[in-house]
Formats: C-alpha cells, structure tokens, sequence
C-alpha cells in the first residue's frame, strides 16, 4: 500500500472570485501553481486535483497534473476528496486535502499535518502562533486550541482561550493563540467517517466543518508550525499573492513552486474545507 495520497480540491464556483482556481497567477491558472508546490513535497506519494470543471481538467492536464472530474454538488472539499479516493484504483494509509487555494502552502504545514495522522489522531492539521492581537480578534481568523498531547479541544472564529477581566496571564497563554490552518489529512476510514456524518449544531454556529469532527467524537491532532502560506479568496489576495511571488523570485518562466528559478523534475508522476 502507498503511504500518502494529497487531493487537491478545486470548485469552479467561487462567489467572491469567479472561476477561482482557473484565475491566472504570474500567467499561470492558481490551482496549477497548487499542484506544482505540492509536487515538490518529496513525502508525498501521488498529487492530483479533484474537481467539478471540464476547463479545471483540461488546464491541470496541458501543465502535465493529474485530475479527476467529480459530482458538481459536493458540500465541503473534504465530500470532494473522499470522491476521488473513491475513483482512484490505488490505496493510500494517509489522504491529505490541500486547499485549491494556497500557491505557497508549506511543506512544514502538509508534513506537520501528516505527521498527526501517523502518531495515532484520525485527523491531522496544524496551526501557527498567533502574532499581533488585530489577528486575534479578526473573525476571518479561525483560532484553535488544544490539550497538552496536540488534540483539538476546540476552533472558533472567536479570539480563544479568552482571559477573562484582569486576571494574570498563566503561564504559556501567549502560546496557547493559535491560528488554524486549513490542511487536512486523515486515515482512509477517518475521511469516509467524516464525509458521511451529519452537519453539526457547533460547525452550523460557527460555519466551521471542522467542528463537526469533533462534535461525532474524531480526534483531531494539531501540529504547531510556522509558516502558514496564506490563501487567495478575492481579487485582492489574488494581487497580494502575486506581489508576494514576484518578491519571492517567481515569474511567468518559472516552473518549479519550491524553488524558484528552477525547472520541475521529470519523472515523478504528473499530478476541503474549500472545495
């Protein structure tokens, strides 16, 4: 049996960013820029794209990715990824969901992610240390806190552990501000259990999937990491995210997603929740 298995999840509808994941990025569709990061990531079995588009299938396959048309009407990217697993003929002990979204999602996210999986929790993710209190309080930041063995106690859009009145700072609450970042990765049985849950009272108040997990009892482990990548949601993060790439070397030439400047490598296969 291979080892880990990423899907990309990728819905063509996007109502702040039309046709989001064919949205050139440096001259190039966003979704691919996705495939080729994650491509680098040597712990990584097989990379491929799942989504709802004909055009989605047809870009990923001009640039050489692997991807999967799957059923228009998935609720949650991880309903997406549990499709394509499902289509796949291979097996894989770990499924990793990587959002559609994030052209610079770190390896240090996806491997600290995986690694929960592989230490016993039926879902991995991560999180990164909170910085500045603006980013605390911002309800578009979703925040985690877990126990001492890295199980997720709770996510809220809320700023959580809240201290209450002017009660002194304990110990380690700096530490405690976690910011959630949104790589999945599960056991097989793990995303099949997820996918065929109900929707949660928790996840319908807080408009969080992830809630739903833990409210039909998985466990979730939360590695701490800290590069977090950053997604592109709107116009402008479109125009952010290509600022910060031509800063970082990248251009309509480059072929490689870790490494600018470089050429991609031949000879590995060619190639949630966001959809």
């Amino acid at each position: 049996m291979n080892r880990v298995l990423a899907v990309i999840p990728a819905r063509i509808g996007s109502s702040r960013l039309p046709r989001k994941p064919l949205q050139p990025l440096l001259g190039t569709p966003l979704v691919v820029w996705v495939w080729r990061r994650a491509r680098e990531m040597p712990f990584l079995d097989r990379v491929l794209v799942a989504t709802d588009s004909v055009d989605v299938v047809e870009a990923c396959r001009l640039e050489g990715a692997e991807a999967l048309l799957t059923w228009h009407g998935h609720p949650s990217g991880t309903h997406r990824v549990r499709q394509a697993v499902d289509l796949i003929e291979a097996r894989f002990r770990v499924v990793v969901n990587i959002q559609g979204d994030e052209p610079l999602v770190s390896a240090e996210a996806v491997q600290g992610a995986v690694s929960m999986v592989e230490a016993g929790f039926d879902v991995g993710t991560c999180a990164a240390p909170i910085t500045n209190e603006e980013e605390f309080h911002d309800p578009s930041v979703v925040k985690v806190v877990r126990d001492g063995a890295g199980s997720a106690l709770y996510f809220s859009r809320a700023p959580i552990p809240h201290r209450r009145d002017d009660a002194p700072r304990a110990d380690g609450a700096e530490q405690a501000r976690l910011r959630h970042i949104g790589v999945y990765a599960y056991t097989v049985g793990a995303l099949a259990r997820w996918a065929s849950c109900n929707p949660s009272p928790l996840e319908a108040e807080e408009k969080l999937e992830q809630l739903r997990a833990l409210e039909h009892g998985m466990r979730i482990g939360v590695a701490i990491v800290h590069d977090a990548g950053g997604g592109v949601d709107t116009p402008e993060d479109l125009e952010r995210m290509e600022r910060r790439m031509l800063a970082l070397g990248y251009g309509r030439d480059r072929r490689r997603a870790g490494k600018p400047g470089n050429e991609a490598p031949r000879g590995r296969q060619g190639a949630t929740a966001r959809q």
